[in-house]
């Protein structure tokens, strides 16, 4: 129950995802930053960037006072009354709206590291990948709803401008109900606990790992098991690459699929109607199949696919065959791997950040997202989207291998 304000606050945020983009490209100031898609990638890598060193902050100030509750409020809440003065006059200009929407930024990532500790501390590590499964599957049915009204606006008769000022009324509004919401369903945990203890069992676990090693080893037999022990470095390199390919081939694609396949802006909502779709799939998908999957095995064989998967749209774009259909349906694919490696990376990730750093997660797809977010309609504006497009595949691969390496 205590989920359902971050229900609301997704439908929110779904409207948004395709609607800012529109929203800044439309903007007729743009050219100070170099044209409409590079106005878009410094907006958007500039506040990401921001988030970053917000990320740490709020995962160290809510494990370190033990309040999280506080912290979710505070996100629902500024994005309400930011979103509101989006609409104002003085926000048309386009720095100004880059100012807010940094600020807007910052504050938002303010409930994800909470966010993550409740479900981590209510729920033992065996329910973990359920858990966080569920939390996910849910808020991206919001996500979808904020997705299917954005479609229902702009496939209206109505200007871009006149359903705009509503649309951000109606994302402040939604922002405002998901706030009150969490103050009435949310309640921080009573001991925590969960994550110190499976810390515990990891060192328990690995040392008994090396004495029967060593004991086999001594008696002259055999030992085909793992005594390595796991590395965050790996796993963090994987999350910053497979993050950075996520952004350059996402930030620009919403442009992409208007302008170049010249999908009516109706169509690209459908489009990330679908994307999601597929995600939403693959979060109940992997709930009720975590707990009898190899995470470490699993997991890069899901990051892997989503490289082949953007390589298939490029070849399926130049080729023209069956565009528009094999574009939805790989999209709809592009979702049920998101799903199911984020799934099994944030669990094992909140196994390895230790207590007081469980921002971390959020600064690393961050630090991804951030570069990507830039370098991805950069690139679309000097190179093409096609090549962006086939750059972003290769860093999958690179999250590919890196996963294989150290995992």
């Amino acid at each position: 129950m205590w989920r359902l304000g971050f229900f609301f606050h997704e439908i929110a945020f779904g409207l948004l995802s395709v609607f800012i983009p529109l929203y800044v490209t439309a903007f007729k100031d743009t050219s100070m930053l170099g044209g409409p898609l590079v106005a878009l990638g410094v907006m958007t890598s500039l506040a990401i960037f921001c988030t970053i060193p917000a990320s740490f902050f709020w995962g160290h100030i809510c494990d370190a006072t033990r309040h999280y509750k506080v912290f979710i409020l505070l996100s629902f809440f500024s994005s309400a009354i930011l979103l509101f003065l989006f609409t104002l006059p003085f926000a048309q200009n386009l720095i100004i709206f880059l100012v807010l929407y940094v600020v807007m930024q910052v504050l938002h990532v303010a409930h994800e590291a909470p966010k993550n500790v409740l479900i981590a501390e209510h729920y033992s590590r065996e329910e973990w990948e359920e858990s966080y499964a569920f939390y996910e599957g849910l808020t991206e049915i919001g996500f979808i709803i904020g997705l299917g009204i954005g479609l229902f606006a702009f496939a209206s008769t109505f200007s871009f401008g006149a359903v705009a000022t509503y649309a951000l009324y109606l994302c402040s509004g939604l922002s405002l109900v998901a706030f009150l919401l969490s103050i009435a369903l949310i309640a921080d945990p009573l001991m925590i606990f969960e994550r110190r203890l499976v810390g515990i069992e990891k060192k328990i676990d690995y040392t008994y790992r090396g004495i029967e090693s060593s004991s086999r080893m001594m008696d002259g037999l055999p030992y085909d098991g793992k005594i390595k022990e796991d590395s965050f470095l790996g796993f963090a390199i994987a999350i910053v690459f497979f993050s950075l390919a996520s952004s350059i081939f996402f930030t620009p694609l919403p442009i992409f699929l208007h302008t170049e396949l010249q999908l009516p802006t109706s169509m690209v909502f459908v489009a990330y109607i679908l994307n999601s779709v597929g995600a939403m799939v693959g979060y109940f998908l992997i709930g009720r199949r975590a707990r009898s999957m190899n995470l470490r095995k699993q997991m890069p064989r899901f990051v892997l696919l989503r490289g082949f998967l953007v390589f298939l749209l490029v070849a399926v774009v130049q080729f023209a065959f069956s565009t528009t259909l094999l574009t939805g349906v790989i999209l709809v694919f592009l979702g049920v791997a998101y799903a199911l490696y984020f799934i099994l990376m944030l669990s094992l990730s909140m196994e390895l950040i230790p207590t007081g750093k469980s921002g971390g997660f959020d600064m690393l797809v961050g630090l991804g997202a951030a570069i990507g977010s830039f370098l991805g309609p950069f690139l679309a504006e000097t190179l093409n989207y096609l090549p962006t497009f086939l750059i972003a595949s290769a860093i999958f691969f690179l999250a590919f291998l890196t996963l294989k390496i150290f995992s």
